[in-house]
């Protein structure tokens, strides 16, 4: 902490490498986890119903977030360390696996940067303290939530209950909130949307969301404690309106196509963490 303190370029550079790597970790958790749930579940509702055993392919059976190694998916060539740096490994390859020439998807050091930059963010905001590793992990939690969510419109529990209760946690030491504000904010956080869902339902006979988005705002109130929910609401609400209304616009997307809202509210909370006092400061005067 001290030399970081003293030595502020160390600082920056230090978070922006710890970003890039963890950028690649997220990539493997984005495809991984969803596929590691989806084989849990299978294997549960074979034993409730009672099916015996079910079948698992030998790949899936051992997978983890951990092992296998990383591979291409075109021909299985495992990937070597050097070829595993974030971002400049797909510099180096030119975009291509070293062994079929297969193109790398885009979206591998897409998400690297991001995580980097988002990072990098953070601790321009708060310095070299214990609020910038805590931001640190909510920020690049959020960034899986978006991808996964984005992909299977699933915001799993192995990621939303741990955020949750780590911010409940850190309410204790007022790193971003006191301890009743958080409290709050976690009920209402969920209250808010469990509302919302059940109105929806009675008057349409749908479901206009998931529970993981329940989860996750509940999580977000833990955080940043209920003050800045209406904030996180609106802004996300705002945001997914017109997202939506662009993607049926353009056609990239059908009317009955349901859209995820996990996105939308990961990035609401992600800036009411970084500025939401700053916004609700210019809003209040702005009316005064």
């Amino acid at each position: 902490m001290e030399v970081f303190t003293n030595i502020p370029w160390l600082f920056y550079a230090a978070t922006i490498a710890l970003g890039l790597c963890v950028g690649s970790f997220l990539n493997v958790v984005i495809y991984r986890l969803p596929v590691m749930l989806e084989r849990d579940w299978r294997i549960q509702c074979h034993d409730y119903l009672e099916l015996g055993d079910a079948k698992i392919d030998d790949k899936l059976q051992h997978l983890s977030l951990a092992r296998p190694g990383s591979a291409c998916p075109h021909c299985g060539h495992k990937i070597r360390a050097w070829e595993n740096i974030p971002v400049l490994s797909y510099l180096f390859l030119r975009g291509k696996c070293s062994s079929c020439n297969a193109a790398i998807s885009l979206r591998y050091p897409t998400i690297e940067l991001t995580t980097g930059t988002l990072s990098i963010i953070v601790a321009m905001q708060f310095g070299v303290s214990l609020a910038t590793l805590c931001a640190l992990i909510l920020t690049w939690t959020l960034i899986a939530l978006t991808l996964i969510d984005y992909d299977k419109q699933l915001l799993p529990d192995d990621l939303t209950l741990p955020l949750l209760w780590l911010g409940l946690l850190l309410s204790f030491f007022n790193v971003f909130t006191d301890t009743q504000s958080s409290l709050i904010g976690a009920m209402l956080g969920y209250m808010v949307l469990w509302t919302v869902f059940q109105v929806f339902r009675i008057v349409t006979g749908k479901e206009g969301m998931g529970f993981g988005d329940f989860k996750l705002l509940a999580a977000l109130g833990a955080w940043m404690g209920w003050q800045l929910l209406p904030q996180i609401i609106l802004l996300s609400s705002l945001v997914g309106a017109v997202t939506g209304i662009f993607m049926l616009l353009t056609g990239l997307t059908k009317r009955q196509q349901p859209i995820p809202f996990g996105p939308y509210l990961a990035t609401a909370g992600w800036i009411a963490l970084m500025w939401g006092e700053e916004i609700n400061q210019l809003y209040l005067s702005s009316i005064q």
